[in-house]
């Protein structure tokens, strides 16, 4: 499954740098693969270290460190609340899209989220810091998580608790206002549409987002919301492997399966390994055929 998301969004990165998709759409998708191979690659392989050495032991700073990077999830937030922006646009003012998404905005758009993404990371990892932990402790977990390493200080955590779900109905909350909002728009615009090929267009290229907004945001708030009414780590548990695991693997078929350019741009890049490999194969058989005449 790792290696599945991970050459899935490799794909992807490498499908983007296709010319003829160096569009904002695109550009948003690119940094989404990015950040979902990273944020994977920062819990997954050392699950299955540890599934395969049958040892749950992870240092005090490892676990900080894995918990700093896994708090970057909320990049995946404002990636997709960005990516909804650019929907609405694209849908409902397409005369002035070119203008609206211009290659600046893009770049500010996509700085701003990785810049809010550093600082809740930050804030919420100099908090942590301060709290002190039990020399052998134990966390129902699969990766160490803010919520459920949180349950387990012997500080008191009331001041965390207080951050942690402000930030997330803050930072979860507000951009899902905002995807709502385009998306009311968005519907609004499709209803007007008068023939039923255009309607079917228009909703297709909404398709493929929508499904990723609802599946991160069905797992992600069920983690930190439901933990404050039930300490279930199991669930917890169940529901962190969907927005960690397979909602980053889902990303690239989701987008390539439904989008007709990044089918097209596949099989380029496929048709070009192809005759690479040829061409590699062809040099080594003239390599061992200059040896034996030699």
């Amino acid at each position: 499954m790792y290696l599945v998301t991970v050459l899935g969004n490799l794909l992807i990165l490498a499908t983007i740098s296709d010319p003829h998709l160096h569009t904002a759409m695109y550009f948003f998708l690119s940094n989404l693969s990015f950040v979902d191979t990273g944020f994977t690659s920062t819990t997954v392989p050392k699950m299955l270290v540890n599934l395969w050495m049958q040892s749950k032991v992870i240092t005090y700073e490892s676990c900080i460190i894995q918990m700093l990077f896994v708090l970057f999830v909320m990049l995946d937030v404002f990636l997709l609340t960005v990516m909804a922006y650019d929907h609405y646009v694209a849908i409902c003012k397409p005369l002035h899209y070119t203008v609206i998404m211009n290659p600046r905005l893009c770049v500010f758009l996509v700085l701003a989220c990785w810049i809010l993404s550093v600082l809740n990371a930050l804030l919420h990892s100099i908090m942590v810091l301060q709290l002190s932990f039990c020399t052998d402790l134990e966390i129902s977990h699969f990766f160490c998580e803010l919520n459920q390493l949180v349950l387990h200080t012997c500080s008191d955590i009331f001041p965390n608790e207080l951050v942690m779900y402000f930030t997330t109905v803050l930072l979860g909350g507000g951009p899902l206002i905002g995807i709502l909002h385009s998306y009311s728009k968005i519907i609004s615009s499709i209803c007007a549409i008068s023939s039923a090929q255009g309607r079917y267009k228009a909703f297709s290229t909404c398709a493929s987002h929508l499904s990723i907004v609802t599946l991160f945001y069905s797992t992600g708030l069920c983690v930190y919301l439901s933990s404050a009414v039930a300490q279930n780590s199991h669930s917890s548990a169940t529901a962190s492997v969907m927005y960690t695991v397979v909602t980053p693997m889902l990303n690239p078929f989701i987008y390539s399966l439904r989008n007709k350019d990044i089918k097209s741009a596949l099989k380029v890049l496929f048709k070009r390994a192809r005759r690479a490999i040829s061409l590699a194969l062809e040099l080594d058989k003239m390599l061992v055929i200059t040896k034996l005449k030699a």
